[in-house]
């Protein structure tokens, strides 16, 4: 009889930022939980694509760069994975020498299966850490809740245009345009 070894899961937040998961999941570390989760679904790509040309056109791409899925230590017993976030060119290069640094815009694409308290446990952590702009992304609903703290949020749908500021005053897109088929 052959045995599968079950592979250990990391216990202490060390462990957690050297190891490797091999079940094909995600995972967050918040204050020694263990999130898994499942990452933007294929059927998702499309939002960071049109979000990447936006950003390009507009012209950030020279001075800062939108990254999927990066490793964000929110505190330091807080590791998070937004789907999206925006990181300047110099946090980029902090980032390069080790430090930890803290977007000031994430995007979060909110899949069906996703529990609303622990998305809004997110927004908590993403203001105290520092982060100025929160986006929800929802496509099966089409909508966009636009946070600039918990308090002011911007429910969008339709033609309703989502903006960025004051992080990327010039980040702005309508809701129908991002979810418009090609």
């Amino acid at each position: 009889m052959i045995q599968v070894q079950k592979e250990a899961l990391p216990r202490t937040l060390e462990e957690f930022l050297v190891w490797e998961s091999n079940d094909g999941y995600k995972y967050e570390w918040n204050d020694g939980e263990l999130i898994k989760f499942t990452g933007m679904k294929k059927r998702q790509y499309y939002i960071y694509d049109v979000l990447l040309d936006l950003f390009i056109e507009k012209g950030y791409k020279k001075n800062a760069t939108l990254i999927a899925e990066p490793d964000v230590m929110l505190t330091g017993i807080q590791m998070r994975r937004p789907d999206i976030a925006y990181f300047t060119r110099e946090q980029v290069q902090r980032g390069r020498k080790g430090e930890d640094v803290i977007p000031e815009f994430v995007i979060e694409v909110i899949s069906e299966s996703d529990q609303s308290y622990k998305v809004e446990e997110k927004i908590v952590e993403y203001f105290k850490a520092g982060v100025k702009v929160v986006w929800n992304i929802y496509p099966e609903l089409e909508a966009v809740y636009v946070y600039t703290s918990r308090r002011d949020v911007k429910i969008c749908i339709e033609f309703d245009v989502c903006s960025a500021k004051p992080v990327l005053p010039e980040f702005e897109i309508s809701v129908d345009t991002l979810f418009k088929e090609e």
